[in-house]
């Protein structure tokens, strides 16, 4: 399931039949457009399915039940010229996935003075219909809306417009993205901790919103896969450990071996099951095996996080599935919360201990050994990174007293700084709106104490991401 995310795309155009006889050679210029649409589409990573100008209702319900056939994630509809509604409403209405209309001239402007120059009134009439694709977006907005189909709209020049191949972009990224959502394979393994109310999410929910399964999952099983596990496994994965991670001396030789079973013992786990992401927290008392386990697991949680397999402690599921999301768009997505507020420089510190997300890490992260992990049982190794210097998004999946799940997210800058050297990630964040502000209305939307943090001003992907889940999207700043 977490392999089938090549993105489904849609294309179709719109145009009236009865102008083919009438206009010698519209219908190749518009189809012509089209392709040009086309070609812009397949420079993404996506599968194109191109079903060319739909101009008759017969046309639309075969192209309807086509669209539907081929489980496309998202259609593009281009508005050529005018066009009737009823060419629409038959594919969109069965295809049953999110619409961008594209409202998009051949041209910034047509060339009146030679236009008006023409002799022929009837070429001149072909002309300007090769220059009228605004004219049925009204007509096609106001059937979607009285038939409840939400739909988007593009508009701009067909020829080199950056903010229209932007746009276009991000509206392909986003249904990836839902798409690999939607086929995700969530582990979730151990319990809640005890007491983080905030966290506590309906399980049911999440598959409703997001797609996906989750896969319940014993600690235990971790436990018994680290007795599987060979020296020269072992051997090869303490090897990946030092090339990925600046291993501090302090850290002993019998833990980075405990680290190094355990992270292959979680390979053989995820491999296993097919997960794509994993949330986990064991408080480890009673069970020696277990308690070795949970307390070994950073390393390799962050070796999985950065291979686009997030991992999040404390059994944090929303948190997890926000992680995804960003790690999806290619941002990232590294566990994070509130350590302090620095009010000289106006910024937010935030980090987390546990795992990190080693593709977004300013410089090589630090192994250091802790004495204790704060507030859990155990001790070991654990990893001391910052974001990389440079935009950020955060992004927090919030449960709220309806039953419904929203986005809330907030573009800032990881600065240069002082940071907290405790053996955690921890990063210094400005945000536009000041800290005192962004704090308070981050916090006014009630949001669970975590949230993901990664690199790249991505908001207005994660909106779209929103629209096409049919979920509300709050950006702070």
């Amino acid at each position: 399931m977490h392999t089938k995310t090549k993105v489904r795309v849609g294309l179709f155009g719109v145009g009236l039949e009865a102008y083919w006889e009438q206009f010698e050679g519209l219908k190749d210029r518009l189809s012509g457009y089209l392709e040009i649409v086309a070609k812009g589409l397949q420079s993404l990573d996506a599968e194109i399915i191109n079903l060319g100008l739909v101009d008759s209702p017969e046309m639309a319900f075969e192209s309807g039940s086509r669209f539907k056939a081929e489980d496309v994630d998202i259609l593009f509809l281009y508005v050529s010229t005018y066009a009737l509604s009823a060419t629409v409403l038959p594919v969109v209405k069965k295809a049953n996935v999110p619409v961008i209309v594209l409202n998009l001239s051949p041209d910034a402007s047509m060339d009146y003075k030679t236009f008006n120059r023409m002799k022929d009134r009837t070429k001149m009439t072909g002309e300007w219909l090769a220059n009228c694709s605004a004219c049925a977006v009204p007509e096609i907005a106001n059937v979607f809306t009285r038939a409840n189909i939400p739909f988007f709209q593009i508009t701009g020049i067909l020829h080199d417009d950056p903010s229209v191949s932007q746009e276009i972009e991000e509206w392909v990224e986003a249904a990836r993205v839902a798409r690999i959502m939607y086929y995700n394979r969530l582990g979730i393994m151990g319990n809640y901790y005890g007491g983080m109310m905030d966290i506590y999410t309906d399980l049911t929910l999440q598959c409703a919103t997001f797609g996906g399964h989750m896969e319940v999952l014993e600690i235990d099983e971790l436990s018994h896969l680290r007795e599987s596990v060979t020296a020269g496994e072992t051997s090869v994965k303490l090897g990946e450990i030092q090339g990925l991670f600046d291993v501090q001396s302090d850290c002993s030789p019998a833990e980075l071996e405990r680290a190094a079973i355990t992270a292959v013992a979680l390979d053989k786990l995820i491999e296993k099951h097919k997960l794509g992401s994993l949330a986990y927290y064991h408080k480890g008392t009673g069970n020696e095996a277990n308690e070795n386990t949970a307390a070994s697991v950073i390393l390799g949680n962050s070796i999985l996080t950065g291979k686009n397999i997030p991992v999040a402690g404390e059994y944090e599921i929303k948190n997890v599935q926000a992680m995804k999301i960003m790690d999806s768009f290619g941002a990232g997505g590294s566990f994070t919360e509130y350590y302090a507020m620095d009010y000289t420089d106006d910024v937010v510190l935030m980090g987390h201990d546990g795992p990190c997300h080693p593709e977004i890490a300013e410089g090589k992260i630090k192994v250091k050994p802790l004495e204790v992990y704060h507030g859990k049982v155990g001790n070991g190794l654990s990893v001391e990174m910052s974001v990389k210097h440079g935009a950020v998004t955060l992004l927090s999946v919030v449960e709220s007293g309806d039953g419904k799940l929203k986005l809330l997210v907030a573009e800032g800058e990881s600065v240069a700084g002082d940071i907290l050297e405790i053996g955690n990630t921890n990063s210094r964040y400005k945000f536009d709106i000041g800290a005192r502000k962004f704090v308070e209305s981050w916090n006014s939307h009630g949001p669970a104490h975590h949230c993901a943090v990664g690199k790249g001003s991505i908001a207005s992907k994660i909106k779209k991401l929103g629209q096409i889940l049919k979920i509300d999207t709050i950006q702070v700043c």
